[in-house]
């Protein structure tokens, strides 16, 4: 399941070959060969395989400098502490490269290698290192409130989801609300963590699998990250809460569905995906109506 958040348009053509020309000029300016640019993924920012010197590169919008920035200290930091995160490009200085507009940062580029799927004890042994080198972690981070905060004020908004029916509308509405203030109460400060470990951002690599794609870090129960990945991870990861852990799977496919109706919302098919989550919500707020 795709759970990154709504309105995150792709880039568009003529910039996406700004974006391209931006990232390989930086890397031959940095003595790194860059002679074609493969393109791995396109949303808000857009990532590459710069060959031959194999190194990826991930283009964001120059406003994006500031969480560039945290994302390439985090990954340091938390590769210095031995967590399954990819790195940062080890040839060149590990910083944000401005140009033409444009963001650019540097990372180290994993094949992948079979299983694409991570098994789920391995996924869940990932995710488990990954938090105890987070715990403890003094990096700013919004809690994991405030993301349901603006899925709420989006969900409230008529203008940015015209499409939602009125009943669809409470019922998201009054469901991220409900959950926010149960689990919020529930679960107090918790601690750093990814925010989105779904499947499309841990690799399967040669050094085992590795987390990717830190910019979503937020502060909250564990229960809230392993929401995101398959159930079957969750009974791999020691001590999890079973009741916190099904109010967290029910807030986070709320959220998600809360970005489909966003009218700018870019993912493909995601209009479908909105309307399929809304009957997989009614069902888990039936079925758990006794805790949720």
């Amino acid at each position: 399941m795709e759970t990154g958040q709504g309105g995150q348009a792709t880039v568009q053509a003529p910039e996406a070959r700004r974006a391209v020309a931006a990232a390989m000029s930086i890397a031959s300016s940095l003595g790194l060969t860059a002679g074609e640019a493969v393109v791995l993924h396109d949303s808000n920012k857009l990532t590459l395989r710069l060959l031959p010197c194999d190194v990826l590169a991930r283009v964001a919008p120059a406003g994006q400098h500031q969480v560039a920035r945290f994302e390439v200290g985090l990954a340091q930091r938390l590769a210095a502490r031995g967590c399954p995160v990819g790195t940062p490009e080890p040839r060149v200085e590990p910083r944000v490269h401005p140009r033409d507009g444009f963001a650019v940062t540097l990372w180290t580029y994993y094949a992948p290698v079979p299983p694409r799927e991570v098994p789920a004890a391995g996924y869940a042994h990932a995710l488990e290192r990954l938090h105890a080198g987070m715990r403890g972690l003094d990096v700013p981070a919004p809690h994991f409130t405030d993301r349901v905060e603006q899925a709420q004020r989006l969900v409230a908004d008529r203008r940015r989801t015209p499409a939602l029916a009125d009943a669809d509308r409470k019922l998201l509405g009054g469901t991220l609300r409900d959950l926010r203030r149960a689990i919020g109460e529930r679960a107090g400060a918790g601690q750093l963590l990814h925010g989105e470990p779904h499947p499309g951002n841990l690799l399967s690599t040669e050094n085992g699998p590795l987390f990717v794609d830190l910019e979503t870090c937020c502060r909250g129960p564990v229960e809230f990250d392993l929401a995101h990945a398959p159930e079957e991870v969750a009974e791999h990861y020691p001590g999890a809460d079973p009741r916190l852990l099904r109010e967290c799977r029910v807030l986070v496919l709320a959220m998600i569905t809360a970005w489909r109706w966003d009218r700018d919302d870019q993912l493909p098919d995601g209009r479908r995906l909105g309307v399929e989550w809304l009957g997989r919500l009614r069902a888990a707020l039936g079925r758990d109506s006794p805790d949720v």
